[in-house]
């Protein structure tokens, strides 16, 4: 019987051991801190004290902002108030459970005990919502946020459902003279990204001229400063300045928002691109190309792609 208690014993200890190296290994099974926690403002009246107390603990520890957990929750469930089934018990018609609306096998590789209770169920947010980090997390989040929504439900519009209502619960009020900044002075998927895309759509059409910067003609810088005049942030004209302006952003981290190069044209180089478009997802940009063509919709994965910067507040 020692024996056999020891062997057991052993057992035990080698799956401890593989959980162990599994959490290791698994993008998102381990939580970090790194990205910025925005101060709640007004629209965080919406969610009940104590979900606003979990999504900032899981936001912290998984380095994820809590408003874009937040945005989930209230997509899924309305913090857990929506009256649809499968949020306290049972499961919706797709078979989703909890306020975070987690899938059986999604929950089952992700699932934690958040409040350490012993139990581990959907139906608590103290679980279900550091599972959802974690997912997230292991999704791509935050570097890959839209990727990672997608994996969460995989609906385009719902991830923009999303990222709209998370830049709903992130604003606040500019920080006090002093006062320690979020590093999203950068221009993620936000308000003045998406005017700036808004004016690029409403160009569509207009023929190209060189050195033209609107309203009836466009060149391609001179399109990409204007859309961004047009949300309030002031960029250098030229594409090659654009170039050099703007925080520099990974190949396959690109967001709707951010500017497109091109190593194409007269004169250009690497570090002198000749070509800029603004980049609205999915692969896809508005540009004006060259001359003879118009303000058009195109793919900007090409064999002169340079890079990608994403527009800044500050510079």
């Amino acid at each position: 019987m020692p024996v056999v208690i020891g062997l057991a014993a052993a057992a035990f200890g080698l799956i401890a051991v593989l959980v162990a190296v599994l959490g290791a290994i698994i993008p998102g099974s381990l939580p970090s801190a790194s990205a910025c926690q925005p101060t709640p403002g007004r629209a965080a009246a919406d969610i009940p004290p104590t979900y606003l107390e979990l999504y900032r603990k899981a936001g912290k520890a998984y380095g994820i902002g809590w408003n874009l957990l937040a945005a989930v929750g209230k997509i899924e469930s309305d913090h857990g108030r929506g009256p649809g089934p499968g949020i306290t018990s049972g499961r919706n018609h797709a078979g989703a459970a909890g306020p975070m609306q987690f899938m059986p096998a999604t929950w089952a590789a992700f699932g934690i005990d958040g409040n350490h209770d012993g139990h581990m169920t959907p139906y608590d947010p103290a679980d279900a919502i550091p599972a959802a980090a974690r997912y997230l997390k292991h999704g791509g989040a935050p570097r890959r946020v839209r990727a990672a929504l997608m994996r969460y439900n995989h609906s385009r519009a719902y991830a923009d459902a999303v990222l709209a209502q998370s830049r709903i619960y992130g604003t606040r009020p500019a920080p006090a003279r002093g006062a320690a900044k979020c590093a999203d002075a950068v221009l993620a998927p936000s308000a003045a990204a998406a005017k700036a895309i808004a004016f690029a759509r409403t160009q569509l059409g207009k023929p190209y001229a060189w050195g033209a910067a609107g309203p009836n003609f466009f060149d391609c810088s001179g399109l990409t400063r204007a859309a961004y005049h047009a949300a309030g942030i002031n960029i250098p004209r030229v594409s090659g300045a654009q170039w050099r302006h703007g925080a520099r952003i990974p190949q396959g981290q690109e967001q709707p928002g951010d500017l497109v190069f091109f190593n194409t044209g007269p004169g250009t180089s690497a570090t002198h691109p000749g070509h800029v478009g603004l980049v609205i997802g999915d692969g896809k940009m508005i540009a004006a190309p060259h001359t003879g063509t118009v303000v058009q919709v195109q793919p900007y994965n090409r064999p002169t792609l340079l890079g990608f910067t994403r527009p800044t507040t500050q510079r």
